[in-house]
């Protein structure tokens, strides 16, 4: 399984929704985003990703970085080291505090070293 499905599905179940229940409340088929979480989509349509991501409340950078569609003003790099981090799905507001807490810890760490 590849990197967007398994963040599409953990955004799915952190939602406590079945495949079923996002059929019924999204339009897409359940067929089709069982497809999408088990990596069986090459490239899946951004305006499909952007309503799943809407609707999990997840990052749409997140999504379409890992489907492979660039990210308007997101480096290549990944300077914030979020791509473990975007396998169980985080909120871009989760992602914000996680960066926010990286830097707090590098800076303590750059105290201690001077």
């Amino acid at each position: 399984m590849d990197s967007l499905g398994l963040f599409l599905a953990a955004s799915r179940k952190r939602s406590g929704l079945t495949l079923r229940d996002v059929e019924a409340q999204s339009g897409i088929s359940n067929a089709y985003l069982s497809q999408l979480e088990n990596g069986k989509v090459a490239e899946p349509s951004p305006t499909i990703l952007h309503k799943l991501c809407t609707f999990y409340k997840s990052s749409y950078a997140t999504a379409l970085r890992l489907a492979g569609y660039p990210v308007p003003g997101a480096s290549d790099a990944n300077p914030q080291g979020l791509h473990a981090l975007s396998r169980l799905g985080p909120t871009s507001d989760e992602e914000a505090a996680l960066v926010e807490y990286l830097q707090f810890l590098r800076a303590r760490k750059a105290k201690k070293i001077q």
